[in-house]
């Protein structure tokens, strides 16, 4: 009998292999920014089925961020060296493991432990997700609209942390905060195992282990001495001596670099403008925009009287925003350039926080919620799509795994000090009060410092971004 089989014809092949490399990289990095908000609606269920301490629910959210902050650039360099699907599928089956002990949890240290090894996990797939875009796609229209997408699904799951963590605790439990990664994981890590093809930019070669050390024992001290401000202040031993000893530690990581044969990170790539000045700026934004998240759903819950589900619910639009403003950022950058787009969209953002800091105890959800989040997220979106893709456009094929880690570990500190900072000019404006007013009045004092700090972002922009056409052109 004659074989009437339609053959597939290599640009089929291909087509397919890259929408299922677009696939496991957004669904990859949305579970990795989805777990950053998504436990902090469940904190006070987990706290009553595990008899967890104030402290150590703290802990809950800062295990995470601070193993996914230190081992970030180290996680990025292995996608380099030991390649991009190989990492990918460790970064994610560590991380899928991870959520299901942590969702079956029956004691307080094993969610403590579980997010820790989640925060792992994510630094290691956090990297790998932008470095398989990057290698599908040459630099041009196709990549540009590819980060678009990236980034566009990623701060989707960081906007919808809030809501989909409060339908979960609502409707089922706590522990399916953590457990709904499961299945997601799992389906993914089977797909992405048939579907994905292995590559490596970098030379094969052994890894800087002391550089490894010290990077990732600097950032987590970094990161350990910011979440220490919340309870003790920026000026208790506690916060100081990691925040220094960290930044220490980090001098002499940068010194060892630059010694090293074959260096963890080769500060060769910090002389190329676009890799520089677009942390800078991603660093910035991150600041001002991961505190924004905190500051509206308690807003919403402690002096409009919200329910977490309605306070979701009630930041639905903005989480539509930054998707709309990271996924209109390609088109619009293909037209007026990367460094313009930056600047329009920070400008945009900055428009927004400053719109947002004229909040009062009685707001409505029109002008004290929507429509300011809309300007902020939507701002955001805008900038960010174009600052990640002039940082990888700077840096050669190999270095790009590198380059990636960098970029998230700019915007992940940027966030944890931002939100630090901005939370000690609430507390300070407040000053002790539990008032809807005092409380009103800390916010919009944050977001008064969060739009200065966009501004001097602006400002930082427009004169240190390279002035050169988008890649997309």
């Amino acid at each position: 009998m004659a074989n009437v089989t339609t053959p597939v014809s290599p640009r089929q092949q291909h087509g397919n292999h890259t929408w299922a490399t677009v696939l496991a990289a957004c669904v990859g990095q949305f579970l990795v920014v989805l777990d950053v908000s998504v436990v902090n609606v469940a904190l006070p269920s987990m706290r009553i089925d595990l008899d967890m301490s104030t402290a150590g629910l703290q802990w809950v959210l800062n295990a995470y961020s601070i193993a996914f902050a230190g081992f970030m650039l180290l996680g990025g360099r292995t996608a380099d060296i030991y390649g991009r699907k190989r990492m990918f599928l460790t970064g994610l089956g560590l991380f899928t493991a991870a959520s299901l002990a942590g969702g079956l949890a029956q004691e307080g240290w094993q969610v403590l432990a579980a997010r820790a090894a989640q925060g792992l996990g994510a630094a290691v797939l956090a990297p790998a997700t932008l470095t398989l875009l990057t290698a599908v796609f040459p630099e041009g229209p196709a990549r540009t609209k590819a980060i678009g997408t990236w980034m566009a699904v990623g701060a989707g799951g960081g906007a919808a942390g809030g809501l989909i963590g409060g339908v979960l605790t609502d409707l089922l439990s706590w522990r399916w905060v953590l457990l709904i990664n499961v299945p997601i994981g799992a389906l993914v890590l089977i797909g992405s195992a048939l579907r994905l093809t292995e590559g490596r930019s970098g030379e094969r070669r052994r890894i800087d282990f002391l550089g490894a050390l010290l990077v990732t024992a600097g950032l987590a001290a970094v990161a350990y001495g910011i979440v220490q401000t919340e309870q003790a202040g920026w000026t208790a031993a506690r916060t100081l001596t990691p925040l220094l000893g960290g930044v220490a530690v980090l001098i002499v990581f940068v010194a060892v670099e630059a010694g090293s044969a074959e260096p963890l990170m080769p500060l060769r790539v910090f002389r190329a403008r676009a890799v520089t000045s677009a942390n800078a700026a991603m660093f910035v934004i991150g600041s001002s925009t991961f505190a924004m998240w905190y500051f509206m759903t308690v807003y919403a819950q402690t002096v409009l009287g919200y329910t977490p589900l309605k306070a979701g619910l009630a930041l639905l639009p903005t989480s539509l925003a930054v998707v709309l403003g990271s996924k209109c950022a390609p088109r619009i950058m293909a037209r007026v350039g990367a460094k313009n787009l930056a600047l329009i969209g920070t400008a945009v953002a900055a428009a927004g926080f400053g719109w947002q800091s004229t909040m009062s105890a009685d707001g409505s959800y029109l002008t004290a919620i929507c429509l300011p989040g809309l300007l902020m997220m939507a701002g955001a979106g805008l900038a960010s799509t174009p600052l990640a893709s002039l940082a990888i456009s700077g840096v050669a094929p190999g270095e790009a795994g590198l380059v990636s880690g960098l970029v998230n570990t700019s915007r992940t500190m940027g966030g944890a000090l931002g939100l630090a900072m901005l939370s000690t000019v609430a507390a300070a404006r407040t000053a002790g009060g539990t008032g809807p007013e005092e409380l009103t009045a800390g916010y919009a004092l944050a977001f008064r410092t969060a739009t200065a700090v966009l501004l001097g972002g602006l400002l930082l922009m427009a004169l240190w971004l390279p002035g050169r056409r988008s890649a997309a052109r």
